[in-house]
């Protein structure tokens, strides 16, 4: 039985995850599917980019949530007295990971997904909340004074498991530092092509502005 709800549970972060929410709203409201319009990735930075900034939002909030969800279903497993509480993380991460899984391989649109950029956020939410936010910080921080989305992405990303190698924020257990480097690494990976653009000088600039447009 336990066996059998910690299967179930993956299999539910995995198709929370799965939820293209990108490609969905899209087809719904606008007609159209964003994989086919500006950099083809569908994720909540390619619906600023084509759609705007209500969809563009509300595509990120949701994917947040997404990984957030996902995660925190490994709360169950402490309640039904499946897992010890000192083993939750463990649990947090593998069905968060699953999350971010089924967001760049959606099982919903023939597993062309986006980056998990927004999902693993969620995860790291459920996870570490104060740390994520200081992440989110440095998203902003960096976004803002380069304008690349995708460098302020793998700047945050990184900046997870370095701040919790910091004595303030070292966990108990050493396995969820590996596991953000090893995140980092999927996020550097699915950011490949940004790399290459980014060290070509051809990567696009995100349109930011704090005041009105003219």
């Amino acid at each position: 039985m336990d066996i059998i709800l910690i299967a179930v549970l993956g299999i539910a972060a995995y198709l929370i995850g799965s939820i293209c929410t990108a490609v969905w709203i899209g087809k719904a409201y606008y007609g159209i599917d964003i994989r086919q319009h500006g950099s083809g990735n569908s994720g909540a930075t390619n619906t600023f980019r084509v759609l705007g900034k209500k969809p563009g939002a509300a595509v990120m909030l949701i994917d947040i949530f997404k990984g957030w969800t996902a995660t925190s279903l490994a709360g169950f497993l402490v309640i039904f007295n499946v897992i010890e509480p000192d083993n939750l993380v463990i649990y947090q991460l593998i069905f968060g990971a699953l999350s971010v899984v089924g967001h760049i391989f959606p099982i919903y649109e023939r597993f062309v997904g986006g980056k998990g950029v927004a999902t693993l956020l969620g995860m790291m939410l459920a996870i570490e909340p104060v740390v994520a936010l200081m992440c989110i910080a440095i998203f902003v921080i960096v976004l803002f004074t380069s304008k690349y989305v995708s460098l302020g992405s793998m700047i945050a990303a990184l900046a997870f498991p370095l701040l919790l190698l910091l004595p303030k924020f070292h966990p108990e257990n050493p396995i969820l530092i590996i596991f953000g480097f090893v995140l980092f690494a999927v996020v550097a990976l699915t950011h490949r092509k940004n790399i290459n653009r980014l060290l070509s000088g051809e990567e696009s600039k995100a349109n930011i502005s704090l005041g009105r447009k003219r």
